[in-house]
């Protein structure tokens, strides 16, 4: 395919008539057909082939939209200088920039002249593909019309059909549970090797993981070997994965998402609900004081087996909570309600009435957990002070102390009071009767820093002694004569003298 950037009509009118002004040319190019090459998890190379008059350029650039992302990424391929016919060329580097197999990439190549003019190339498209393997593929469709696919390179005809079944009834189930239909096609790669399976996830993968599902590019991964299609973890794993898919479709919005916990707890929920080894976690863990609040698993879980496991664990216990005390038909408000891209706050509040906060006590109470310590910054408690200085309440009435001279208008104070030098020494004992009360301990147990208060203000006694008086006035006077012998020194210079 070939396209032409050029100069628009009136331009090329005003720049053949004499009196008219300097109309800056566009960068006219012949774009030739861009092509890809991939060598899996190393780089992918573009290549396009121009046509145009040499110009200079402030900079050539490979502007790369990738499946998923806002915009596209850009790299520069040349930077100011002249441009002539010829194939320009980027490499894009997929070790330290990992791409999942099956995401939809398109390519274009920008040439900004030196006069700022623009020029865009054609799109050159790909999907990114695992080559390493020669994939067989069934596909098929669930009762709502959404297209499901099933690609596998191990095992026969029946392994792929198992896993399509299996496939299409977790995708009607999450429909069903949350109200919502899938449109786009689904594809769900299924590797038989653990070594093959991470090296299509990538190096960030934790080694605990058997299942990916990615809503971005509409894809589902898992390691299972083909004669284990049949066992009972199968139709865990994959169901769990499709939920996920399912859970993204009924909250996509471009502003916020719903905690991890919910997420994941939904997930296990569905393909598994509330069983006893989660159960177990939970109540080993409420009995050891380890109990995550669920305000730590609204991000990314630990990356320990043992907490890792403990959080899918608290996840779908506060799943089951929400739905025994709230109902069903409140879990799927809830999660309906992320759609408007609401705060976490105003989700739980307009669907169970009350705050995440209030949410997440609950559920410890009801897994009977006690109340977990806080960390992080905590008050200060109070400490030893210096002589002559006393602890005095923020709120005590200000007084004033005596002006350096020991008459006169008294200096106010601001919210630290002054106090005699003879105060007693801080204690934590309540004050005498007639004094101001001391500050009431926080919640946490601990006091807070009261105001110190500096002791009485005393002059120093006398002033510079006769002494020291003299020397410096016999300084002054000193400095004074050499100034004086120098300014007429230099007024009886004559013109031109050095």
């Amino acid at each position: 395919m070939r396209r032409r950037v050029a100069t628009t009509a009136i331009a090329a009118v005003l720049a053949l008539l004499p009196w008219a002004p300097a109309v800056l040319a566009a960068v006219v190019v012949d774009w030739g057909s861009g092509r890809s090459s991939v060598t899996f998890g190393s780089e992918i190379r573009f290549e396009q082939p121009i046509t145009l008059a040499p110009i200079a350029v402030r900079r050539v650039e490979l502007l790369l939209q990738v499946e998923g992302e806002v915009g596209p990424r850009v790299q520069q391929v040349q930077g100011a200088g002249d441009l002539s016919s010829g194939t320009l060329r980027s490499r894009f580097d997929l070790i330290d920039n990992h791409l999942y197999p099956n995401t939809d990439l398109v390519a274009r190549f920008r040439i900004t002249a030196a006069d700022g003019e623009v020029a865009m190339g054609p799109d050159i498209a790909l999907t990114y593909l695992d080559e390493r393997f020669i994939w067989r593929t069934v596909d098929g469709r669930t009762a709502a019309g959404s297209t499901v696919r099933v690609h596998w390179f191990e095992g026969n005809d029946a392994f792929g059909r198992r896993a399509l079944e299996i496939v299409r009834v977790g995708i009607e189930k999450s429909e069903t549970r949350l109200g919502v239909t899938e449109r786009e096609p689904i594809d769900f790669y299924i590797y038989a090797e653990t070594n093959d399976f991470y090296g299509a996830l990538g190096p960030g993968s934790r080694e605990n993981v058997g299942g990916v599902a990615l809503a971005e590019i509409r894809t589902l991964f898992a390691q299972i070997d083909p004669a284990e299609i049949n066992d009972s973890w199968v139709e865990t794993v994959i169901p769990h994965e499709l939920a996920h898919l399912v859970f993204h479709t009924a909250v996509d919005n471009p502003y916020h998402d719903p905690p991890r916990w919910l997420n994941e707890g939904l997930a296990v929920y569905e393909s598994e609900g509330y069983g006893s080894s989660d159960r177990l976690r939970v109540a080993a863990a409420v009995d050891s004081g380890q109990l995550i609040p669920l305000v730590g698993l609204a991000g990314l879980f630990p990356t320990t087996y043992d907490q890792f496991a403990l959080a899918y664990a608290e996840s779908v216990s506060a799943v089951d909570f929400l739905v025994r005390t709230h109902g069903a038909d409140a879990l799927v408000r809830l999660i309906r309600s992320y759609a408007d891209g609401i705060t976490d706050d105003e989700a739980f509040e307009a669907a169970i009435g009350i705050s995440v906060a209030e949410f997440d006590a609950a559920w410890q109470r009801d897994v009977n957990a006690a109340a977990p310590s806080e960390y992080g910054p905590q008050p200060p408690p109070p400490g030893p002070l210096p002589s002559g200085w006393s602890r005095t309440p923020d709120t005590a009435p200000a007084t004033s102390a005596p002006t350096p001279g020991g008459t006169g208008t008294p200096v106010a104070s601001s919210a630290a009071s002054v106090a005699p030098a003879t105060a007693a020494p801080a204690t934590a004992e309540p004050p005498a009767t007639g004094t101001a009360a001391t500050a009431a301990p926080t919640p946490g147990g601990a006091t807070p820093a009261p105001t110190l208060a500096l002791g009485p203000i005393t002059p120093r006694s006398g002033g510079l002694d006769n002494s020291t008086l003299g020397i410096i006035l016999g300084a002054v006077a000193v400095v004074l004569a050499i100034g004086g012998l120098a300014l007429i020194l230099n007024s009886r210079r004559a013109p031109g003298a050095p």
